[in-house]
């Protein structure tokens, strides 16, 4: 299993808009192969920035799911919403 940090910083004002639309990402991905499970957290030091930490089989199952068209889809509706580039970062469980 892997972990994905995803994390997004929405534009002022689109926070309402922005929710709405990321739900339907998430829903998406939800019915993916490979997808476990997956929350969404608001920085308690800044409501604007959103973390995403989403659990997956392999990452080949998350790779798949990242370049599909579908969302891609969805992403050019989101990415106007945000004031910066989404960062994601890949994560496993260390050896030891």
């Amino acid at each position: 299993m892997i972990r994905v940090l995803i994390e997004r910083h929405i534009a002022e004002s689109l926070e309402d808009a922005y929710e709405q639309r990321a739900r339907l990402v998430l829903q998406q991905a939800v019915a993916a192969p490979g997808f476990i499970s997956g929350e969404t957290l608001v920085d308690s030091h800044d409501p604007n920035h959103r973390i995403t930490l989403a659990n997956w089989r392999s990452e080949a199952d998350w790779d798949r799911w990242y370049h599909s068209q579908e969302r891609r889809d969805l992403m050019a509706e989101l990415i106007p919403m945000m004031d910066k580039e989404e960062a994601i970062t890949v994560l496993q469980q260390n050896a030891i």
